[in-house]
């Protein structure tokens, strides 16, 4: 029974009812082995049985979630692209965009919280759009995260290689695509556990490393370097705001709005942790501990980061428009060398090498894991749903996998162009993934009064509800609309449909999904709140006067 009194239809929530020997039993397919009624267990199932039909397995702790969207969120974009944000918006502009998209993510990540504790499942973000708002819209934002992360894959292994000609220049960067895609296909294939083992020590480096420089950059900008006691001093000569494109204080703002997109897509892999609740153990607990500690451990590190970059390195150095792939236009390997530091672009490269292979092993775990979530939401093909007996769900591993081969268009000129379009598409999959969670979120609690289940019932409640839902939506929308707003400002066709691409696919896959199946939006008195509950056994047997 529903908490309202009304009947719950357990026919379509993943679970098998019957009578056997006079006792009522559940056979659960959401994470833990079928109990009866008064706590015997099902024994006719195997734990091999159970994998093929597409039971994931809970072997994930909260520092392996953790340092899983760690890895996720903390690529090259952060080591690389703050130098030219830097130039685009100077460093106050700079630091409060970076701390501006920091509350929208906290908007997302408080309400992925919510939803991922009460019903933690893989690929979170399609699951909750398509039963608590419209499937359509499930279906539209699944693939699009799914494309994405499958789409960044390639770029991994595409960066993996442009790193190491640091080294050693002429070496061929099909060979190390071809590489480290059976390398890191291959990962994906050991069991959850091994996997979020592995992530976390890689990721581990990139943390060490971002600390490090924070302590470096503070005793440079105290007097360690050779330039002597800095402080402020960029803030006021070259100046606080830079303008971008056109003058004056219209021109500032544009730099601002311009960093404010591409901090967005630095802080997307923050919410890989909904992605991997599916796979935690315990989710009441670890999700909500992983969801606190990634989100200010992230903006620790990006904001502490780019206040130091500001302070050691004036937006006016003409390094920091160097458009390598390597090192050499990393800030803080000219941090080092306007300091004097002679040995610490190659620790840099090596620790970017580090950055882009942990990214390359993230993308193809949360790529397939929307995949399946797709799959079991009937938007995919159910060959999707196949996992083995360590609960890995394979076919979709390979599915995701084998789009990170479109990193051999590079080897091309014609080939990158139409590399640089896909990608375009990965940029913006992660910002209609936040908005879609806000609205799903929105949607959750609006199913939750209707059924009569009060949020003091969820295993975790955010503060400031719904007005934090309210934000994110919004200013995630708003970015959404305006993140190719530069090319209003010079006019390009071709650079018109690179920036908004992704949009058109997100209404293509809307659109059409919709006129295909014809579903309404979801009615809040009959959204599914049911299926997938990590508790939901436990709470019965209580109810019942069960041990």
């Amino acid at each position: 029974m529903k908490a309202n009194g009304t009947p719950v239809d357990f026919s379509s929530s993943g679970e098998d009812i019957g009578v056997v020997g006079g006792t009522t039993r559940i056979f659960s397919v959401t994470g833990e082995k079928g109990k009866e009624m008064g706590g015997k267990e099902k024994g006719n199932s195997s734990d091999a049985d159970s994998a093929q039909q597409g039971e994931l397995q809970r072997q994930l702790s909260g520092r392996h979630l953790n340092f899983i969207a760690i890895g996720g969120t903390i690529g090259t974009g952060f080591f690389l692209g703050t130098g030219t944000a830097l130039v685009k918006a100077g460093p106050a502009g700079c630091l409060i965009s970076y701390i501006f998209v920091g509350s929208v993510l906290w908007s997302v990540m408080v309400c992925l919280g919510e939803m991922a504790t009460y019903i933690p499942t893989a690929g979170a973000f399609s699951s909750y759009a398509t039963r608590f708002v419209d499937p359509s819209l499930g279906f539209a934002v699944g693939w699009l995260y799914w494309f994405g992360w499958a789409i960044t894959y390639a770029l991994s292994l595409v960066a993996a290689g442009l790193i190491i000609q640091y080294w050693k220049h002429d070496v061929n960067i099909g060979i190390l695509i071809a590489v480290f895609w059976v390398v890191f296909t291959l990962i994906n294939y050991l069991p959850v556990g091994i996997y979020g083992e592995l992530e976390m020590w890689l990721s581990s480096l990139k943390v060490i490393t971002i600390a490090g420089f924070i302590i470096f950059g503070i005793c440079i900008a105290a007097g360690a370097g050779q330039e002597g006691v800095l402080g402020f001093k960029f803030w006021s000569d070259p100046g606080a705001f830079n303008e971008y494109l056109v003058t004056g204080g219209v021109g500032q703002f544009v730099g601002f709005w311009a960093v404010l997109i591409q901090a967005s897509v630095s802080y997307q892999g923050a919410e890989l942790v909904g992605v991997g609740a599916g796979e935690a153990r315990d989710p009441r607990k670890t999700v909500p501990q992983a969801i606190r500690v990634t989100y200010w451990g992230i903006m620790f590190l990006f904001v502490a980061t780019m206040l130091l970059i500001t302070m050691v390195v004036p937006s006016s150095d003409p390094n920091l428009l160097n458009d390598s792939s390597n090192a050499s236009a990393s800030p803080l390997v000219i941090a080092a060398q306007r300091a004097g530091v002679k040995v610490l672009p190659d620790i840099i490269n090596a620790v970017l090498l580090t950055a882009v292979l942990s990214a390359a092993n993230s993308n193809v775990y949360s790529g397939s894991r929307v995949l399946l979530a797709l799959a079991e939401e009937g938007q995919a093909p159910a060959i999707f749903k196949k996992t083995n007996r360590h609960g890995i769900p394979v076919m979709a591993v390979a599915g995701t996998a084998s789009l990170g081969l479109l990193g051999f268009l590079n080897l091309s000129s014609d080939g990158g162009k139409v590399f640089n379009w896909l990608l375009n598409i990965s940029g913006v999959a992660g910002l209609t993934t936040w908005a879609s969670t806000c609205l799903s979120h929105l949607a959750f609690m609006r199913a939750l009064k209707a059924q009569g289940i009060p949020r003091s019932d969820l295993p975790y409640v955010s503060r400031f509800q719904p007005y934090t839902a309210i934000y994110g939506l919004f200013f995630n929308v708003l970015i959404t609309l305006t993140q190719g707003f530069t090319v209003f400002i010079n006019w390009n066709v071709s650079d018109f449909f690179a920036a908004y691409i992704s949009l058109i696919l997100f209404v293509v896959l809307w659109a059409g999904h919709k006129l295909w199946h014809r579903q309404p939006s979801v009615n809040p008195a009959t959204a599914d709140l049911v299926r997938g509950r990590y508790d939901l056994n436990e709470e019965r047997s209580a109810a019942d006067g069960g041990v």
